[in-house]
């Protein structure tokens, strides 16, 4: 591996600095396309805000308190503020959450990050040990038990794969909490995070599995009847030897690639989780920000969002060039 890296290291680097370079464009971009999404919902943010009291107000306190709130201002003239302040570290004001913007994700982005985490971790081992079985005994019972269940579990959405888990271990059997992170009204402990993250996290990753396994099992398929395998076996190798100098080296890059290809979709079905099992990350604030048209915060959930793909994708596709020194990445 040390060995991969410094030959790597100039491809590395060209490829980490055209990252660096393309991020800020892509930060203009998409806040742009949050402020305009924004400025086109029927919601309005002062409404939103005031919430009962907006009736009772007369036209001119409405554009007193419009003005005051800063809502007042084309959405153009909002975003070019707005970009203004991030470039000094300031994200603005979230009316909804009525704290800085730069609050709201730091108490909320950890719990998301967390999630997916070991969500994305539970994935990985399955789908590295449903491999090692792949390889063991190709086209087994047990090999073909677990791509059944792979496809079977790719037809489920996210959705109602939580909703389903909630019905059957949390209202039917009783085993795991409903929702949150903590009992109602008590701090959160290490202890209870661990019990009351065991399901989302589960379903995270049950989310993730399916075409993570199907796709390292056929590398690992194709590499088992190569002739470099076949060769490594009649020349005595042990098991363990074949699969991990010879079958593991071939069949990680697909995994890797793919790894980096569904980081958004990883990003999607975590705020779905998070929002069925009311968990205490970036989705709720997502879902506030977007029913209370607040600005500041949609576009910093979306510069998140984007920072989160690029440094998943630039991550991959490192991976990717030191498992594979066939690899040449030209973005």
């Amino acid at each position: 591996m040390i060995r991969r890296l410094r030959e790597r290291r100039a491809d590395l680097a060209r490829v980490t600095v055209r990252r660096a370079l393309a991020a800020p464009i892509v930060v203009l971009a998409v806040t742009l396309a949050a402020f305009v999404m924004a400025d086109a919902s029927p919601l309005d943010p002062l409404a939103a805000h005031l919430g009962d009291g907006y009736e009772r107000l007369t036209e001119a306190e409405r554009s007193a308190a419009a003005v005051a709130l800063g809502v007042d201002r084309p959405w153009w003239q909002a975003w070019a503020q707005w970009i203004a302040g991030l470039a000094t570290g300031d994200a603005g004001y979230s009316p909804t959450y009525r704290q800085p913007v730069l609050d709201v994700l730091t108490e909320r982005l950890q719990w998301t990050v967390g999630l997916s985490a070991v969500g994305l971790g539970i994935a990985l081992v399955v789908v590295v040990l449903s491999g090692l079985i792949a390889a063991a005994r190709p086209h087994g019972a047990v090999d073909r038990a677990l791509a059944g269940a792979a496809v079977t579990l790719s037809s489920i959405p996210t959705f109602a794969l939580a909703l389903g888990s909630v019905a059957v271990f949390s209202v039917a059997l009783g085993w795991l909490p409903v929702s949150g992170a903590a009992p109602p009204g008590q701090a959160a402990t290490v202890g209870g995070v661990v019990r009351y993250g065991m399901l989302p996290a589960l379903v995270l990753a049950a989310g993730q599995v399916p075409w993570m396994l199907l796709a390292f099992r056929r590398a690992v398929l194709d590499a088992e009847a190569s002739p470099a395998v076949a060769e490594a076996r009649a020349r005595g190798l042990g098991e363990w030897t074949v699969l991990s100098r010879h079958v593991a080296p071939v069949a990680w890059a697909p995994l890797i690639a793919l790894l980096g290809s569904r980081v958004p979709e990883v990003m999607v079905g975590s705020l779905v989780v998070e929002t069925v099992f009311a968990w205490p990350g970036v989705a709720a604030a997502t879902v506030d920000a977007a029913l209370g048209a607040d600005f500041a915060l949609l576009a910093a959930v979306t510069v998140a969002a984007s920072l989160t793909v690029l440094v998943g994708t630039w991550l991959a596709d490192c991976l990717l060039m030191v498992a594979d020194p066939r690899v040449r990445i030209d973005a």
